[in-house]
């Protein structure tokens, strides 16, 4: 990137850039694998601001940044992705605050040649600006849609914490709940929280959806359940009694893409796009295919679908004698238990999950057996 480019980013609040990604040599990497992606960012700014640095890993505040998933074709083996040598993957980085937006203009001016993560290194090909440089204030102050509904493309698993368990809904208020949180944390202007999402209860539902439910590896913490999909929400013509949080609304709406969605969106969950994501035929034209089917997909969801496959069989073939469905549902409940406990799943999540008895999980989870059905 030149300097004229980065002129834009002068007293840039938000913005978003997309490095294009190429694989110098195969290797693996874990299905959490979006904790060193985390790393190599906050390192980046390490070297140049300790200071700032030391706010976006300790700060209690909201993190004024988003990390995505990487975007490419991959291979899931065991509890590892691996990254053939030649392949291409993007990547984006969003940040949310002027201080790290100013950090990223310097350095951008000369950025490293490659992404050196765990086990390997992806050499950065090119680096280009995903969403435009903006304030908070040009989004309040954009002019406001005369159309009633808006929508939202959930790319990566999006979910929300809610009295201490995930919650994988596009509830409005949950949604507009995390958007206000960067909001007032980071822009000039703040709007009071309780008020606000009160409002959006009585303004803002769901009016059509095509979504699903999936896992995602999150850290060092096992797997959390999330959504991903196209979500489109109608408005109530009562917002126009409400002028200030009408605006507000809209520019919630607009924040989105840079802030992202939910909980964990500094590794990778929670993209949203706006919009309805299209499916492109080898033509070129519109496909009719659901749009969960072009959605990214994390390496632990592939994994859980491959491993509870394969445990499905292994069980089964234990249990030769016993045909019919309740074999395979007890085959599949089991593979399912096991599959989510190799990925760090605690025994009540799972329970929670599969909505069953603690006591039943634990049963399930103590019959181990080996590839050739012997028992461990």
């Amino acid at each position: 990137m030149g300097k004229k480019g980065l002129a834009k980013f002068d007293g840039a609040e938000l913005v978003a850039i997309t490095f294009e990604l190429d694989v110098m040599e195969t290797f693996f990497l874990p299905l959490n694998y979006n904790y060193y992606l985390h790393a190599w960012f906050l390192n980046q700014v390490r070297t140049d601001d300790p200071k700032l640095s030391a706010y976006l890993h300790d700060g209690q505040s909201e993190k004024p940044f988003t990390i995505s998933q990487l975007d490419g074709e991959f291979v899931t083996k065991s509890k590892q992705i691996q990254l053939f040598k030649g392949n291409k993957y993007n990547l984006t980085i969003a940040c949310l605050c002027e201080s790290l937006c100013k950090w990223l203009a310097k350095w951008l001016e000369n950025p490293p040649k490659a992404m050196v993560l765990s086990s390997g290194s992806l050499k950065i090909v090119n680096i280009k600006i995903e969403l435009p440089p903006k304030t908070y204030s040009q989004l309040l102050e954009t002019d406001i849609p005369s159309e009633r509904s808006f929508s939202f493309s959930f790319i990566t698993p999006t979910g929300f914490r809610r009295k201490g368990h995930h919650l994988p809904l596009p509830m409005p208020s949950n949604i507009f709940h995390s958007y206000l949180r960067r909001w007032n944390d980071f822009a000039p202007i703040t709007f009071d929280q309780e008020t606000f999402l009160a409002w959006i209860d009585e303004i803002i539902f769901v009016s059509n959806l095509d979504i699903v439910s999936v896992q995602a590896t999150v850290g060092k913490r096992g797997s959390v359940t999330g959504f991903k999909g196209f979500v489109e929400f109608g408005i109530d013509r009562k917002v126009q009694n409400n002028p200030e949080f009408e605006r507000l609304l809209h520019a919630l709406v607009m924040l989105a893409p840079y802030c992202g969605t939910g909980h964990k969106t500094t590794f990778g969950l929670g993209q949203t796009r706006y919009g309805k994501i299209e499916v492109k035929s080898s033509e070129g034209k519109e496909s009719l295919a659901p749009i969960t089917s072009v959605l990214i997909s994390s390496p632990t969801e592939r994994f859980l679908k491959e491993r509870i496959a394969e445990l499905i069989d292994i069980f089964l073939l234990i249990k030769k004698r016993q045909g019919g469905d309740r074999a395979k549902q007890t085959a599949l409940t089991w593979a399912t238990i096991l599959a989510r406990r190799e990925t760090g799943d605690s025994l009540q999540a799972i329970a929670e999950h599969l909505q069953i008895p603690y006591l039943t999980v634990k049963s399930y989870s103590n019959l181990n057996y080996s590839s050739n059905g012997e028992k461990l």
